[in-house]
């Protein structure tokens, strides 16, 4: 009985670390935020290859699959910055980002770009 209550309590200690979400936020270009870790200075662009995802002040590092989701979805992206009445000082990527969590990682299943 005690090893399978210890196995329970290790199966969901597991279950709580990858935990599936879906969350809003703003994509970052991830070496730039690395080397100066402010996220002002370095919003994703569409030449960015290796992303960040900042939510509720936390930032996360994509997979190499959310990489690529959020490479073609920037490069799909209409420039909104130059949009008339758009202010052009807040470059942020508004995203939409769903997938598994797992420590600072997030394992993408989808992602959306505004």
């Amino acid at each position: 009985m005690r090893k399978l209550i210890a196995m329970s309590i290790f199966a969901s200690a597991f279950s709580i670390l990858a935990i599936a979400a879906d969350m809003s936020g703003s994509l970052l270009d991830e070496t730039c935020y690395n080397s100066h870790k402010q996220a002002a200075t370095c919003q994703a662009t569409a030449s960015t290859t290796t992303f960040a995802f900042m939510s509720s002040g936390k930032v996360y590092k994509l997979d190499s699959t959310g990489n690529e989701k959020a490479a073609t979805a920037m490069k799909s992206r209409a420039d909104r910055s130059k949009e008339p009445g758009q202010p052009t000082k807040d470059n942020a990527v508004a995203a939409t980002v769903s997938g598994a969590v797992t420590g600072d990682t997030i394992q993408v299943d989808t992602i959306s770009v505004q």
